[in-house]
C-alpha cells in the first residue's frame, strides 16, 4: 500500500523540477512511511511513498524493466501476482525482485493495455514507457485505490491524493460550484467530478493514456449486466462459499502482521470466521464502541469469543470526535459527509499499533442485497403493478401528516429511477435548492448510471448504481483515507473481481427474499456463525451523533457553521443552516449537520488556509 504522484510536461524541452515531485510526494508521506523514491526523465517525473507489505527488501519504487525503458509506480496489491510471475517467466521475462509491482511492468511489456484484464487486486498505477513516449495509468475495477489528475494544454499531473496535486503552483484552488448541489444531495461528489475545479477522478475500471497533449480515458471493465444465472439455492450457496473462501485466501498474503476489523455485523464476522477456517493462527480483531445504546461491542465480543481471537476494543467520546474532525477532513481530501469516518479513523490508529494489514467486510451489501431500503423499493415495484397505485399514493400523501409517510406515499406509482437515488442521500432536491439556490444539481451523475443498466432487474439496477456511486465515492474513499492516515493497509475481500462478477449474476430472490436481505450470504454463514449474529438487525457503523449534536457538540456545530467566513457564508444560505440546526431538536438532522461541518472545515483548510499539514 503506497502513495503515487507524477508530472508530465507535453513540451519535451521542459524539465520536471525534482524538488516539486518531492513536495507532491512529501505531503502524502503518511501513505508510505517505509521508503520513498523519485524518477526524473526530462519532462517526466514520478514520485512514490512506500508502505512495505510484500517483499520488504526488494520492492523499492519507481521500478523499471530490464533495460530501464519502462517505469512504474504502484499503489495497492496484485493478489494473483504469483501466477502472473510464472506466466511472464515462461514468456522470457527476467525478474529482479519477488514483488507484485514488477509483474505489472512485465505484463505491460507483454500485453500492453490488455494487461489490466489479467490483474486481480486493488490498484492504482502509472507507467512511463520511454520507447512509446506515453504515460499509461489505471485504477482497479471498483475503485478501492484512488487516482486523481489534472490536465491542461501544458501538463498532466496525477496523485493518490488531491493535496499532492495542489502542490503544483499552476493548479488552481477553486471550488467546482457545479458539484456543490451533488454534494448536498448525496454527501459526496461522484466521479469523474470532484469538488475542485479542474481536478478529476479516474473512475473505477478505467485507464488513461497520455501522450504529448492528448489524453484518452477508456473503460476496461464494468459490472456484468446480464441475465441471472440459472442455479438452485444449494448450488448457489456452495459456489458462493467456494469463491468467498478463495478470495479470503488470496487476501491473506503478506509479509507483515495482519488482523481484521470486527463490528459484530454479518460481513466482518464472516471475514473472521473464514480466516479461522483457513487456519489463520492468533487472529487479531479490533472493535470500536461508545458509552451509548448505539454501541455494538457486545456483538463483536460474541464473535471474538467464538473464534478465540486476540481481541482489542476502543471507546470513542464526543470530545474525541470534536478534536479530531479537522484532521479527518484534511486526510479525507474531499468533503465526504459520512459520520462513520470518525470511528474508522480511530479504529485504524488503534489497529496500527498491532498490525500493518487489516481485513474489512466492505462491499458485501452492494453485492448481495444487504441494505434494508432494497427490500422497501422492491415492495414498491410490486405495489406499482396494482392499478391506481399512483392515485392512492397521492391521496395518502395529501392527508398524511407524518413526513416519512408522505415521502413513501408519494413514491407509489413512481419509476425506480425517481424513487431510488442511492444509499447516501442527504438533502432533498427542495432542501438543496434552498441551501444553495445558484448551485443546485448542475451535475446529476445517478441518472447516467441508470441509463447504463436499464435492461436488468430492479435489484440489479440499484446495486449497480450503489457500486458506481456510494461504494466508489463514499465507502471506499473513507476506507482508503482513514486507514492510510495511519499507514494501515485495509483489504476488502468481498470486492474480489471473481466474487463481484459471480454475485452480479445471482437471481434477485437469492439476495432479497421477502423482507430478508442478504439471504444467500446468511445461508453461507449459518454453519460458521451464531444465529444471533447472522439474523440481527443491520446497523452499519453507527455513531451517536444525534445525541452529541443535541448536547455535547451543539455549541461546536453552531459556532463552526455560523462563523463569519467560510464555505457556509460563501456558497450556502445561513438562514437555512440555522433552520437545520434548530430543527435537529425535533427530528434527526445529524448527518446533515455533520456533512455541512465537513464542507465548512474542508473549505477552511484547502481553500482559505491552503494547509500542507493536518490541522
Amino acid at each position: 500500500m503506497c502513495g503515487i504522484n507524477g508530472l508530465f510536461y507535453f513540451d519535451n524541452s521542459r524539465r520536471v523540477d525534482e524538488t516539486l515531485v518531492h513536495q507532491m510526494r512529501s505531503v502524502a508521506k503518511h501513505r508510505g512511511p517505509d521508503d520513498n523514491g523519485v524518477y526524473i526523465n526530462r519532462n517526466v517525473g514520478l514520485g512514490f511513498n512506500r508502505l512495505s507489505i510484500i517483499d520488504l527488501s526488494g520492492g523499492h519504487q519507481p521500478m523499471s524493466n530490464e533495460d530501464d525503458t519502462v517505469w512504474v509506480i504502484f499503489n495497492g496489491e496484485i493478489y494473483n501476482f504469483q501466477s502472473l510471475y510464472q506466466d511472464l517467466l515462461s514468456r522470457g521475462h527476467r525478474f529482479r525482485t519477488r514483488s507484485d509491482t514488477e509483474t505489472i511492468v512485465h505484463a505491460w511489456e507483454e500485453y500492453g493495455e490488455n494487461c489490466l484484464t489479467r490483474l486481480s487486486g486493488m490498484f492504482a498505477f502509472a507507467i512511463w514507457d520511454e520507447r512509446k513516449k506515453i504515460l499509461f495509468a489505471a485504477r482497479d475495477r471498483v475503485g478501492i485505490k484512488p487516482f486523481y489528475y489534472y490536465a491542461d494544454r501544458e501538463r498532466f499531473a496525477f496523485a493518490s491524493e488531491i493535496k499532492s496535486l495542489l502542490e503544483v503552483p499552476e493548479i488552481p484552488r477553486e471550488v467546482n460550484t457545479d458539484a456543490i448541489g451533488e454534494f448536498l444531495r448525496r454527501r459526496y461528489v461522484i466521479g469523474p467530478h470532484t469538488i475542485l475545479q479542474g481536478i478529476r477522478k479516474l473512475e473505477p475500471g478505467h485507464s488513461i493514456t497520455v501522450s504529448a497533449g492528448v489524453t484518452q480515458v477508456k473503460r476496461y471493465w464494468d459490472v456484468p449486466l446480464e441475465e441471472p444465472l440459472k442455479t438452485s439455492e444449494p448450488e448457489a450457496i456452495e459456489q458462493t462459499r467456494t469463491i468467498l473462501e478463495e478470495a479470503l485466501r488470496t487476501h491473506l498474503v503478506a509479509d507483515v502482521p495482519l488482523g481484521a476489523f470486527l463490528s459484530g455485523g454479518l460481513d466482518s464476522s464472516l471475514v473472521v470466521a473464514l480466516m479461522a477456517k483457513l487456519g489463520v493462527a492468533d487472529i487479531k480483531t479490533f472493535s470500536i464502541g461508545y458509552d451509548s445504546p448505539e454501541s455494538e461491542l457486545n456483538y463483536a465480543r460474541i464473535v471474538a469469543q467464538h473464534f478465540h481471537t486476540d481481541h482489542h476494543e476502543f471507546h470513542l467520546t464526543p470530545v474525541a470526535f470534536r478534536d479530531v474532525l479537522p484532521r479527518i477532513v484534511w486526510y479525507m481530501d474531499e468533503p465526504v459527509g459520512d459520520t462513520a469516518s470518525i470511528p474508522l479513523f480511530y479504529l485504524s490508529e488503534f489497529a496500527r499499533q498491532k498490525v500493518t494489514v487489516a481485513l474489512s467486510g466492505e462491499g458485501s451489501d452492494e453485492l448481495f442485497g444487504g441494505y434494508p431500503i432494497y427490500a422497501r423499493m422492491l415492495a414498491f415495484e410490486k405495489m406499482n403493478r396494482v392499478p391506481l397505485a399512483r392515485v392512492m399514493g397521492s391521496l395518502l400523501g395529501t392527508v398524511a401528516g407524518d413526513t416519512k409517510v408522505r415521502k413513501y406515499a408519494d413514491m407509489m406509482g413512481r419509476p425506480l429511477e425517481w424513487r431510488y437515488g442511492g444509499v447516501g442521500g442527504l438533502f432533498s432536491a427542495e432542501q438543496a435548492a434552498r441551501l444553495s439556490p445558484s448551485n443546485c444539481m448542475a451535475i446529476d451523475s445517478v441518472a447516467a448510471m441508470y441509463e447504463r443498466c436499464a435492461d436488468v432487474g430492479p435489484l440489479a439496477r440499484m446495486s449497480y448504481v450503489d457500486i458506481k456511486t456510494w461504494l466508489a465515492d463514499d465507502l471506499l474513499v473513507k476506507a482508503d483515507r482513514m486507514s492510510m492516515a495511519h499507514s494501515l493497509e485495509l483489504r476488502v475481500p468481498f470486492l474480489d473481481p471473481t466474487l463481484i462478477e459471480f454475485a452480479a449474476r445471482l437471481p434477485q430472490h437469492l439476495k432479497v427474499n421477502g423482507n430478508t436481505t442478504k439471504y444467500l450470504l446468511k445461508k453461507v454463514a449459518e454453519p460458521l456463525l451464531p444465529r444471533e449474529i447472522i439474523y440481527r438487525e443491520k446497523k452499519g457503523f453507527p455513531v451517536p451523533t444525534k445525541s452529541w449534536f443535541r448536547n455535547d457538540l451543539a455549541g461546536f456545530a453552531r459556532e463552526t457553521l455560523l462563523a463569519s467566513t467560510g464555505a457556509a457564508r460563501e456558497f450556502l444560505s445561513v438562514k437555512e443552516i440555522e433552520h437545520v440546526l434548530d430543527s435537529h431538536h425535533l427530528e434527526d438532522r445529524s448527518t446533515q449537520i455533520y456533512s455541512l461541518l465537513v464542507f465548512q472545515l474542508w473549505h477552511q483548510q484547502f481553500i482559505q488556509a491552503r494547509s500542507a499539514v493536518p490541522a
